[in-house]
């Protein structure tokens, strides 16, 4: 009989996404279904998703949930189980899952999101019904910080649901649902909740922090950033909560969907394409230089698909861009972000029309578009939990010049001469985000590019490799029997 797992999830693709979360929490129950998991999800009841389950049914109700009525729905996430929490007072609003049409944070996300933890330990526990008979589950497995009070609930609600394991997967330790310690007295906790051990957090409610504490098992989604956690530089002061997890702390690689993301049967694209047959590639590149108002020729064609923000080290980008243009190269890019940062690529394009051109927004075809006309994906990075993008450009022979941290440094491997002769490059690694290091970056691309049969065999070598969720499917599945056991 299969292991019943319910993964907790802010959002899930294709029903809500802001970012790589949503791809991973949309993959992950047909990644572990072939390793004997049967995975439901519990998705917040947002406008967009209750559009998409017109013919859901209620399957438990809630009087008072946090303070607020609400019934949770069945449905379909593709293939597999969902449950989706309608509580139409907390999130049937505009706007983002987290932000409303202005950009600024709800600011009741506390319950919102504490809502959905309480919600979830309660189906853990049996809160559905069926024939009679509760329908528990075997494991909760929570994702960032807005599904992290599931553990705790778990371990200190007088729910009965204490022998029911918990996983938390960080995707970025940057962001951890901190809130005034006014918020504890409405969240149903009893008061022994309140400690270094439990929600308390630098005299307020932390969630994420909570869900560390309180989870049998933390995972991160690379093997490096669960390394780097540790320390303060990227701990993002939770490191020694981290090291005091010791073991229990561990990296699983994420994985792509390679039906979505296959440049061999890729519509969006101009001209499909396999490692086989690259020449075909030129066709993507001639439609995207057509669609960004770009110079037609043979130097090398940059992208960027990404959130404008210093994490993502999109500052250093306005600065790099004469280099850029100098060595012959144009750029691409798509994204939204800082306005500062904005402002300074707008002023780049203006300075190099025909050589660089911005798109702000996000546009999922276009991206794939981009990834499979682009010759080289740009992804400086100050910190990358495991970053999506870069094994997007690996599947579309679109070469990724990365920062060498977190997951871009688990699945680019660096063109160096060595790796080179020994024929496994798939990109280019720099260290330090800095207008020095990622110029050297650039050049370093430029120059293999100008290599063309060495340029296409690092092509090759990207394009073969597997990104599929299959390895890390498994190390979830294998992970779930060790806590289950």
């Amino acid at each position: 009989m299969p292991m019943k797992v319910l993964s907790v999830a802010s959002e899930a693709v294709p029903l809500v996404k802001t970012g790589g979360l949503a791809d991973v929490a949309g993959a992950l129950p047909g990644a572990v279904a072939q390793h004997g998991v049967a995975m439901t999800t519990l998705l917040p009841g947002y406008p967009s998703v209750l559009k998409a389950l017109p013919r859901a049914r209620t399957v438990h109700s809630w009087d008072s949930l946090l303070g607020t009525s609400a019934r949770l729905l069945s449905g379909k996430l593709g293939e597999h189980p969902l449950l989706v929490l309608d509580a139409p007072a907390l999130y049937d609003r505009e706007g983002s899952p987290y932000s409303d049409a202005a950009g600024r944070d709800w600011d009741d996300n506390w319950r919102r999101f504490a809502a959905l933890g309480r919600a979830a330990a309660d189906i853990a526990g049996g809160a559905i019904v069926k024939r009679g008979k509760p329908q528990g589950f075997d494991l909760v497995h929570a994702h960032d910080w807005q599904a992290a009070m599931a553990p705790a609930y778990l371990h200190f609600a007088p729910l009965g649901t204490e022998a029911v394991p918990s996983v938390v997967t960080i995707h970025n330790m940057a962001f951890q649902g901190w809130f005034d310690r006014k918020a504890f007295a409405q969240m149903g906790l009893p008061a022994s909740a309140w400690t270094m051990h439990g929600v308390e957090y630098h005299d307020g409610v932390g969630m994420l922090k909570a869900g560390l504490a309180c989870a049998a098992a933390v995972t991160t989604v690379s093997p490096t950033y669960a390394r780097e956690i540790r320390t303060g530089t990227f701990g993002m002061g939770l490191e020694g909560l981290i090291i005091a997890r010791g073991n229990a702390v561990s990296g699983i690689l994420n994985g792509i969907d390679i039906d979505r993301w296959n440049p061999g049967r890729d519509k969006a694209l101009a001209e499909t394409y396999t490692w086989r047959t690259l020449e075909r590639r030129l066709a993507n590149k001639r439609a995207l230089e057509a669609e960004f108002g770009l110079d037609e020729d043979d130097g090398p064609l940059f992208i960027a698909v990404t959130r404008l923000t210093w994490q993502k080290g999109m500052d250093v980008i306005p600065q790099v861009l004469d280099h850029l243009v100098g060595l012959g190269g144009r750029l691409a890019l798509l994204g939204s972000g800082d306005p500062e940062i904005e402002r300074a690529l707008f002023e780049g394009a203006a300075r190099h029309q025909g050589r660089v051109a911005i798109r702000l927004g996000y546009d999922e075809d276009l991206s794939h578009r981009m990834q499979g006309g682009g010759d080289a994906i740009l992804v400086p990075s100050r910190f990358e939990p495991c970053g999506l993008t870069q094994l997007y450009g690996l599947a579309y022979g679109c070469i990724p010049v990365v920062s060498r941290t977190g997951g871009l440094a688990d699945t680019v491997i660096d063109a160096n001469p060595a790796a080179l002769a020994a024929g496994c490059a798939t990109g280019i690694q720099h260290d330090g985000v800095s207008h020095d290091a990622l110029s050297a970056a650039l050049t370093r691309a430029a120059q293999l590019y100008r290599q063309g049969e060495v340029w296409h065999r690092v092509q090759k070598n990207a394009m073969k490799c597997d990104f599929s969720w299959t390895a890390s499917g498994k190390a979830y599945a294998d992970l779930y029997r060790s806590l289950i056991a």
